[in-house]
């Protein structure tokens, strides 16, 4: 677990720059005792509930588009993880002042983005549907890999989870995300029908397996994760976007290691995560999160 605290703080050092330990006293969008802090500040769940996210996002066709035509996943998918994983990070640590400006930018980037799906349909990533779908699989990403692969919480954790992320959501545009799990299930549900399978999902998930996120020797951990992140999945979800293969299927004693390595993770204080820095601004200790 040594290897693995070294690689993720010195990807945090190489990432994109943002200093969470200024303007000293300064709140985020949530309060340190949220429960959202909590999820947040693990590497593990963090890295499977983003890929998680991306399937869904990639299965619904406009977002799709958005996604693949309009970012830097195929050409550049390091540097798109470190700038999407910055951008949630600073949401949920970041002062709030620096996290409402962020936002604000992310919107005026969005409202520039468009087009017409090969299916014929326009959009816009600033429609709210789309907004909403995006922040809904957020949610459920992040939140099902900590359950999961961490600690399990109980039912009413798991809807304040929701409506902390509205908070965020309604800043981004996504006025209609669901603000519990049984509003997540039902948005799900009447998503289905929009939902399609794509060989795009498979190329993103090969370049998340292909991607040099971890040192060469935990590659093999790595494409572990990204299996993970299939298999906490609905299984109709997967049976539906034909990823209900042996391929991505974890075998349970693999399923066991990575739960190991995400619970030691949520012991591991690393000093120069956003999570820690964010406590010293407030004057917490820096083992508030992981007592």
């Amino acid at each position: 677990m040594d290897l693995v605290k070294k690689h993720i703080e010195g990807a945090q050092k190489d990432g994109p720059r943002f200093d969470f330990l200024q303007p000293q006293g300064e709140e985020a969008l949530l309060p340190a005792d949220s429960v959202t802090w909590r999820i947040f500040k693990n590497p593990v769940s963090m890295f499977v509930g983003g890929i998680t996210a991306v399937i869904l996002e990639l299965a619904e066709p406009r977002v799709r588009d958005g996604v693949w035509n309009h970012t830097t996943f195929r050409t550049d998918p390091m540097g798109r993880l470190r700038r999407t994983g910055l951008a949630a990070m600073v949401t949920v640590y970041g002062p709030r002042s620096k996290a409402e400006a962020m936002i604000a930018g992310i919107r005026r980037m969005h409202g520039k983005v468009s087009g017409v799906t090969e299916e014929g349909f326009t959009y816009n990533a600033n429609d709210e549907e789309l907004l909403n779908w995006v922040q809904a699989t957020a949610s459920y990403g992040f939140l099902e890999a900590y359950c999961q692969l961490v600690k399990p919480l109980s039912a009413e954790e798991k809807d304040t989870v929701y409506r902390e992320g509205a908070i965020a959501a309604n800043l981004y545009g996504a006025v209609g995300a669901p603000d519990s799990v049984g509003a997540q299930e039902a948005m799900f549900e009447q998503m289905r029908s929009k939902l399609k399978p794509t060989a795009i999902i498979e190329e993103f998930l090969h370049l998340m397996l292909s991607t040099p996120v971890f040192p060469l020797l935990m590659r093999p951990y790595q494409h572990l994760l990204v299996r993970a992140a299939v298999d906490i999945l609905p299984l109709e979800t997967r049976q539906y976007l034909q990823l209900d293969t042996p391929r991505w299927r974890l075998k349970s004693w693999q399923r066991g290691l990575i739960r190991f390595s995400g619970r030691i993770a949520d012991r591991v204080v690393l000093k120069s995560s956003p999570a820690v820095h964010a406590c010293q601004r407030l004057g917490l200790p820096d083992n508030y999160l992981y007592r």
